[in-house]
């Protein structure tokens, strides 16, 4: 557990941890600005990186990853830039920090789990999968948190999404907050997967490049 430990938390891993988490705030206001369905919901553009960092630092990056997303989804919220959190958190505050926060975190983490799983067989077909769960989880989880906060997406449709008032909540949220968000996300994830998979092999390679070497010395050196 220790060797783990220090093992993740290496320069390495830290320095690429941190360029991920700037892409996944970035990606996320980003996307927060191009509204997406019915409900005026937005894009995320941060799959991506939570996929990336799952597939090329493990479960815990994407853990973490998954987090700060959650975590910048919450803030729009707060700031008043998302109006759908920001309404969400008027009327549930707590389910919505919830949802927000597990969703994207559960979604990073299975990643890599499936992925160090898969990639001991096949990398390649590792990547798609890891690229096929990141969507199908944060979406899964977020119908899971709107189903508990049925009167609040129901009084949601009501005031923003009139043509949907009247159905059943399952129709509200399956309709008018997930399916084109979900299909457009699910769709740039599995098309980025064969770049993800260049991306986190050339990286492999590059690391392997520059610090097996000296292991091999370190080795040596402890032998004698």
């Amino acid at each position: 557990m220790e060797k783990e430990k220090r093992n993740f938390f290496s320069a390495r891993n830290i320095a690429i941890l941190a360029v991920l988490v700037a892409l996944v705030i970035v990606l996320q206001l980003w996307g927060s600005m191009i509204p997406v369905g019915a409900a005026g919901l937005n894009l995320s553009f941060v799959l991506i990186p939570i996929t990336l960092g799952a597939m090329l630092l493990g479960p815990v990056a994407g853990l973490i990853l998954g987090f700060i997303f959650g975590f910048v989804v919450l803030m729009t919220g707060v700031t008043g830039a998302n109006g759908f959190t920001a309404f969400l958190l008027a009327d549930s505050p707590f389910l919505t920090v919830l949802t927000c926060l597990v969703k994207g975190m559960a979604a990073g983490a299975v990643a890599g789990l499936f992925y160090n799983l898969i990639a001991k067989k096949n990398k390649y077909v590792a990547v798609f999968v890891a690229a096929a769960v990141v969507p199908i989880i944060n979406t899964g989880l977020f119908i899971l948190g709107c189903l508990c906060m049925s009167g609040t997406i129901q009084s949601f449709a009501g005031n923003y999404m009139p043509n949907l008032d009247g159905h059943n909540i399952m129709y509200i949220i399956v309709v008018g907050l997930v399916t084109v968000n979900f299909f457009i996300e699910f769709a740039i994830n599995l098309v980025c997967a064969p770049a993800l998979f260049t991306v986190s092999s050339v990286v492999e390679r590059q690391i392997l490049k520059k610090y097996l070497p000296k292991k091999v010395e370190e080795n040596k050196k402890e032998e004698v």
